[in-house]
């Protein structure tokens, strides 16, 4: 599959709603948010190593210029210092940066689920389905594609 042919597959399937991506610029942790679809800008394709199966994937990847421009134009909203996600625990950068953003913008507590793409978001949110991802995370990728079209 292509990139393009991937994301016009992920989209027609998923429950989300929007989008909250978070990043890091100078040492500070920002989010923004994207209602409908995610920008074609910060979508790019990307393999798996051959060790891996070499499966073709959507990144999630906010280049430079874009998180600056998010931040100079007011879109991005500001969390704190990036060692919030610095914590000593069993959980990832994505994983982490979904509990602040849960815990921040819900009040409620956190927890980890497997809940597909195609059945809910990561958070609900003024009853709207919300995913989130932090930069350069997976978006989905041609496995997971097929299984869930299927």
């Amino acid at each position: 599959m292509t990139l393009n042919e991937m994301v016009a597959l992920y989209n027609t399937l998923t429950a989300a709603d929007g989008y909250i991506v978070g990043f890091i610029l100078n040492h500070l942790l920002y989010y923004v948010q994207f209602d409908g679809h995610l920008p074609a800008e910060i979508l790019k394709f990307d393999r798996a190593s051959s060790k891996r199966g070499g499966m073709a994937k959507v990144r999630v990847r906010l280049g430079a210029d874009f998180r600056k421009a998010m931040v100079a134009n007011g879109q991005a909203v500001l969390l704190g210092a990036e060692n919030l996600l610095l914590t000593a625990d069993k959980y990832n950068k994505g994983e982490r940066f979904e509990r602040i953003i849960t815990e921040t913008l819900t009040a409620t507590e956190w927890v980890k689920d497997s809940i597909p793409f195609n059945v809910a978001g990561d958070i609900e949110l003024n009853g709207r389905q919300i995913q989130v991802k932090f930069d350069d995370a997976e978006l989905t990728n041609e496995k997971i594609l097929k299984r869930v079209a299927a």
